[in-house]
């Protein structure tokens, strides 16, 4: 194994932490064990690096308690590797690290909450289309955990940087903030047009940072009759890589929407959002289309089983 340099200062936490994760391999690991990545050749696809390095990072995470190490073979023996709950007390140091690289090294340093179309960060957001959900539960506004992704043919998953019942509660400078304001207006769009979403066969969830307090409070207000699910732990923002910002010492997640199937692939992606009602409609539009192509493919598969020959008759 490599010779590490152990860090001489037994009280700085700092450098404590970095003895453990300081290595960027390290951190890029956490990061794609939280996007569900687990298995040892998953990890080398998705990092490039060599088998002994990752052997070592693997073995180095496993002993600090980030990761934990669990047969899922026998015959040869394999084993997946877990976030463990001191593992994913780093999800926040990873969306602060995205919000740096985001607003200082891809962007302009301005405080946003949102994007241009054509900027680096659309483009990785965009390319979340195509991929999967990986499964993890996120509390209601009531604490009830459930799943993001629901049963019905569609999910459509709206993530928004906060909403208040009280306007004294949002942070100092919000209004001012590009792409902040106008949360309770998408989530009254929603909740106006939930019939037209129902109907076509998907489920609305809002998504936002906030305590589920906070999120009871204002649906109970705004009278919303589709969950609300906070993401205050970051684990779904971690596990997308989606955009945030950070005011007020709370990182939030940045507009954007997400149409989902049922089988956890993200088929469409509006991001950035510059006019919400017109999201809201480019939402709907993306779930009819998508189940109109789900029932044409339906169609077609029925159409070839009764053209295939039957069983010959001796």
């Amino acid at each position: 194994m490599a010779q590490r340099t152990h860090l001489g200062d037994a009280d700085c936490a700092i450098a404590q932490a970095l003895d453990v994760v300081g290595d960027w391999w390290t951190l890029l690991i956490v990061r794609d064990a939280a996007r569900g990545v687990s298995r040892f050749d998953e990890f080398q696809h998705e990092l490039g690096m060599s088998r002994k390095v990752l052997a070592e990072r693997l073995k180095l995470l496993v002993e600090a308690g980030v990761l934990s190490r669990e047969p899922y073979q026998e015959r040869p023996v394999r084993h997946e590797y877990r976030l463990t709950p001191r593992g994913r007390g780093l999800l926040p140091v990873l969306v602060a690290l995205q919000d740096w690289g985001d607003t200082w090294v891809l962007g302009d340093g301005e405080m946003t909450a949102t994007t241009d179309e054509a900027s680096r960060e659309a483009a990785r957001v965009h390319a979340l289309r195509g991929t999967g959900v990986p499964p993890l539960l996120m509390p209601d506004r009531f604490g009830e955990l459930r799943d993001p992704v629901a049963q019905t043919p569609f999910t459509v998953l709206y993530c928004f940087p906060g909403a208040y019942a009280r306007a004294e509660s949002y942070p100092p400078g919000w209004a001012g903030i590009p792409g902040a304001k106008g949360c309770t207006f998408e989530s009254c769009t929603y909740r106006d047009q939930l019939a037209e979403f129902t109907a076509a066969g998907a489920t609305v969830h809002g998504v936002s940072a906030q305590r589920p307090d906070e999120q009871r409070e204002f649906a109970e207000q705004e009278r919303l009759r589709f969950p609300l699910l906070s993401d205050a732990d970051l684990a779904l923002t971690t596990a997308l890589r989606l955009p945030t910002f950070r005011t007020a010492g709370t990182s939030r997640i940045k507009r954007l929407t997400l149409v989902i199937d049922r089988e956890r692939t993200v088929r469409e992606v509006i991001y950035p959002i510059q006019d919400i009602e017109a999201s809201v409609q480019t939402a709907l539009a993306a779930v009819r289309t998508a189940a109109a192509g789900a029932g044409d493919s339906a169609d077609a598969a029925d159409a070839a089983n009764a053209a295939a020959p039957g069983p010959v008759q001796s």
